[in-house]
């Protein structure tokens, strides 16, 4: 196999220190850290251990300053101010940038390319937060139906596997609870291509739930809703699902209402308002959406699964499976067999039903 070279193309290598820049690069530069600290008052040290890693994957990787220092109680503008003008005046180095890129890759796929009638990439690089037991049982759950569908599937934890080239090989790309910035400039440019080309991408839970995004496109276009939060105390709760498309490929096995625990996402904005077509929905009175802090995550039309139309290809974005035992729901399990058939189906965009 060909040595990779370093990457040069992460996104954000060359913008100047901001209150929006991605924490963990605050935290990789000692200089800007210094100037932030000063500048707000405040040390990151108090921040709880997991949001302040610098090695990926890492919390500090899906936080911005800004957020980080909300959580560490300084809101007032006048040090925000001062912080980020602060840090503004401060020069990127080459040693930023090396920074910045170490946690992207441009490993190429080093498997043997799949034969078979659905060809499904696993894709698993994960910078932000990664929940082992969710991302494993999830793995474990996709692998098995592809060996029972007769589907052949690869799984690769490589940002370098998103190329024009491996993607061509593929009917569809699984986003197995992706979190964080994970696709360098060339890799976002090939995913957007495959996708809007025809090509079909299914995303699961933390897959669209990081708190803060740096790729519009990717929470905007092809999720088409941004993350708000989800319930504390307690994260997990019975709630009642409800089956929306119910003449909808992905809806066709599925019962007309099923309850299960979970931990349940709530969203800025509507998916149904940015022309998603909804699976299910989740009943807001049949659990507590209370988020961190007291957060109100009410939503009333609660979409919790939909597909979308990108150019010629289909997304679709379960926000259910954040739980291990989720993935041996028999109804759950069903839904993500019938997704990945769907999205996989077809690159003709004359049967591109949404």
């Amino acid at each position: 196999m060909k040595a990779s070279q370093p990457v040069t193309d992460c996104p954000l290598r060359d913008e100047a220190f901001s209150l929006d820049s991605p924490l963990i690069d605050i935290l990789l530069s000692p200089r800007a850290r210094a100037v932030a600290e000063q500048a707000l008052g405040l040390s990151f040290e108090n921040l709880p251990a997991q949001f302040a890693g610098t090695q990926a994957p890492s919390f500090a990787a899906i936080l911005t300053i800004r957020t980080a220092a909300s959580m560490l109680g300084k809101r007032d503008d006048a040090s925000l101010t001062r912080a980020e003008e602060a840090l503004h005046e401060l020069p990127v180095t080459d040693a930023d940038r090396m920074a910045r890129c170490a946690r992207y890759d441009n490993d190429p796929l080093d498997v043997a390319l799949p034969v078979g009638p659905r060809r499904i990439l696993l894709f698993e690089k994960i910078n932000g937060f990664r929940d082992d037991p969710s991302v494993d049982a999830a793995h474990q759950a996709l692998m098995r139906m592809a060996g029972q569908k007769g589907w052949a599937m690869v799984a690769t934890d490589r940002g370098g596997a998103i190329t024009p080239e491996t993607l061509s090989q593929f009917d569809a790309v699984i986003w197995n609870n992706i979190s964080g910035d994970v696709l360098t400039l060339s890799q976002r440019d090939a995913l957007r291509s495959y996708v809007e080309g025809g090509g079909g991408f299914v995303a699961i839970h933390g897959s669209g739930g990081d708190p803060v995004y740096f790729w519009d496109w990717y929470a905007d276009e092809l999720l088409g809703a941004r993350f708000q939060g989800h319930p504390m105390k307690p994260q997990y709760q019975d709630a009642r699902i409800v089956t929306e498309a119910e003449d909808h490929p992905v809806a066709a096995d599925l019962p007309r209402e099923w309850v299960m625990s979970d931990e349940w996402y709530s969203f800025r904005n509507n998916p149904r308002d940015s022309g998603s077509k909804i699976i299910a929905t989740l009943d807001e009175s049949t659990y507590s959406p209370v988020g961190y802090g007291g957060q109100d995550l009410r939503m009333g039309d609660h979409p919790i699964v939909w597909t979308r139309n990108v150019g010629k290809g289909r997304m679709l974005y379960s926000a259910i499976g954040h739980r291990p035992e989720t993935y041996d729901h028999p109804v759950y399990l069903t839904m993500l067999e019938d997704a990945v058939e769907w999205a996989s189906s077809t690159r003709d965009s004359a049967e591109a039903v949404q």
